[in-house]
Parts: C-alpha cells; structure tokens; sequence
C-alpha cells in the first residue's frame, strides 16, 4: 500500500467520525450498480468528502470480491465460455505447484515466477488466452498478442473446448517453463 493511501486510511477516524471498517460495515448489504452510486450515498447521507468517499468505496470492493466472484462477474452472459476457462485451469493445475491464479476484474493472470498466461473472456463466444512466449515466431493460430499489448507476447483465440488440443497445451507447458 502506497504511503499516500496509508496517511489516508489513518486519517479516516478523525476526518470521517469512522474508520475502515466502520464504512465497509455500513456498505456491506448495499447494492450499488455502480461505483458512483456508493459514492453519492456516502457523500449525500454521511456527509463524507469525495476523496475519501471513494477511497472508501473502492478499498470496501476489493475485499469483497473473492477470487471467484471476480470470476463468476467475468462470465455472466458468457456462461458457455465457462467450461473452457474451467479446461484450462485444469491443465494449468497439472503443471505444478508453484503457479499462482489470480483474478481480476477482467481477466486471470497464472503466474510462476511472473505471468506466463492471461486468460481473458474477450467476446460472448470467445476466450483470449495470452501467452508469454518471447522470440516464438507467430503462426495463424498462435497470433501477435492483439489487445494484450506488452502484457503478452502471443495470443491464441478459443471459442470451443475441442480447441484446447496437444498444441495448445504445449505453448501453455512452454511458457510455463520460460517463467523460471
């Protein structure tokens, strides 16, 4: 946590009337369907400054989305891509014990020593699984890495669990063994 934040959060009491916890207690059973909404309720009923309204509303999101409610958020209305999301951790799992899967708000990083992976539900039909896989040269199937950017260097589009084949599983072994 950046020191700015901290001075922040340890202000909260006396420029608030409450702390962290205090907030997130009073947020915990509202439904906002957007992040400003939570906002205006704290400014508005509580008389809370936008800063640290936001703060509030923003640190109150984080620990209330567990790993799989990022997940689940990432597949609603995509719900037939959740089987080859499922296929692919499962292959992920077989490599070894030492990956981390961590999910976020659109996307699961996998991640060894660093991310070798990113596995994204770009489309209704169709998941983006982007590869770390530095000086493989690109095939039509195994593209540039798009929309990743610097983030990966390759990317392979699935929109069928028959796509998750040997060759598949052997770039996803490869970059495994690159993020030593």
């Amino acid at each position: 946590m950046d020191k700015a934040l901290q001075t922040m959060i340890d202000n909260m009491p006396e420029k608030t009337g409450k702390s962290l916890d205090e907030w997130k207690l009073i947020l915990t059973g509202k439904a906002f369907a957007k992040h400003s909404e939570a906002v205006k309720y704290l400014k508005s009923e509580y008389g809370v400054t936008h800063g640290f309204a936001n703060t509030i509303v923003t640190l109150s999101k984080e620990e209330t989305n567990t790993p799989e409610d990022l997940v689940s958020t990432q597949y609603k209305g995509k719900e037939a891509l959740k089987p080859i999301y499922e296929a692919l951790i499962q292959h992920v799992n077989s490599l070894g014990n030492d990956i981390t899967i961590t999910p976020k708000k659109g996307s699961v990083s996998i991640i060894r020593k660093r991310q070798f992976i990113l596995i994204k539900p770009a489309t209704k039909t169709r998941i983006d699984l982007g590869f770390k896989l530095k000086d493989k040269p690109t095939t039509e199937r195994l593209e540039n890495s798009g929309p990743f950017g610097t983030m990966c260097t390759h990317r392979v589009r699935i929109g069928n669990i028959d796509e998750i084949d040997e060759e598949l599983k052997n770039w996803i072994n490869e970059a495994y063994e690159k993020s030593i």
